[in-house]
């Protein structure tokens, strides 16, 4: 007579599918910086060799090693100052078009009429090069700081505008009605639905907005500035030094990051609030 043996049981150790897709996910994040990491390295890598073994003229192209060396002559109150300047001209210059072009989006959306008829100038708008309207900025508020922002706002807030009426827009029609049939007014509406439903529109705006303020107010410093960034890529380039504008370029892309990466952290944030995707 035989006598069947069960094996004891053994614990699954084995991982959740949803463990799998959070694992595979993570992986894939972590796997994706360590590349960008590693190509920025290489390209500062390969940019160095080239110019010490004389494949480029590190006089007109500069290398990271003159880089650290002409900013380790300048003076830190100096340089944080320049630093500083441009910034802030930025980030005022961020903020209001920001703010302005979602309210001027709102009254178009708001008002249908007014949309149809604003329309056609706004496209002119979008299209007129911004730059050819330095002269006229500058006789109109003055050559200074103010020159500047409003540079950075006129080359910002046009496209703030038709990205977020675009989306608002974009709302369908069915949800808007139903909210109308419950007596909703169109404050409501706006509040409840359409700002809801373009939240990540919104963000995307802000994304935009980020590479443009930059724009805007390097531009600016090119036509009138005292101090900035931009100053220092005009000042040496007039004197041929390089260097220094290589080494403010550097920077700029340095802030142009960092802020860039705050509007993820808030695109993060908003994502977490309003459950998107």
């Amino acid at each position: 007579m035989k006598i069947n043996k069960r094996l004891p049981c053994r614990m699954t150790t084995s991982k959740t599918p949803r463990q799998v897709y959070l694992w595979k996910r993570r992986t894939d994040k972590i796997t994706v910086i360590l590349f960008r990491i590693g190509l920025l390295v290489f390209l500062i890598g390969l940019w160095e060799l080239a110019a010490k073994l004389d494949w480029i003229d590190p006089f007109i192209t500069s290398c990271p090693s003159r880089i650290v060396k002409i900013l380790s002559t300048i003076d830190v109150s100096e340089l944080f100052t320049h630093i500083l300047y441009t910034l802030v001209e930025c980030i005022i210059g961020f903020f209001v078009a920001s703010g302005l072009g979602i309210l001027i989006a709102i009254l178009l959306w708001r008002f249908n009429k007014l949309r149809r008829v604003l329309e056609p100038y706004i496209v002119v708008l979008n299209a007129l090069p911004k730059i050819a309207l330095g002269p006229i900025i500058i006789i109109w508020v003055g050559a200074g700081a103010q020159a500047i922002i409003v540079m950075t706002v006129l080359i910002c807030i046009i496209v703030t505008v038709i990205s977020v009426l675009n989306g608002f827009m974009a709302v369908d029609e069915g949800k808007i009605l139903l909210m109308r049939s419950m007596g909703a007014s169109r404050f409501q509406i706006l509040i409840k639905l359409i700002i809801p439903a373009n939240i990540p529109a919104l963000v995307n705006m802000l994304k935009i907005n980020v590479g443009l303020a930059w724009v805007g107010t390097i531009m600016g410093e090119y036509l009138v500035s005292t101090a900035g960034l931009g100053y220092l890529i005009i000042y040496g380039s007039q004197v041929f030094k390089m260097d220094l504008v290589m080494a403010s370029t550097v920077i700029l892309c340095i802030l142009a990051t960092v802020m860039y990466l705050v509007v993820a952290g808030v695109e993060k944030l908003t994502k977490k609030r309003y459950h998107v995707e």
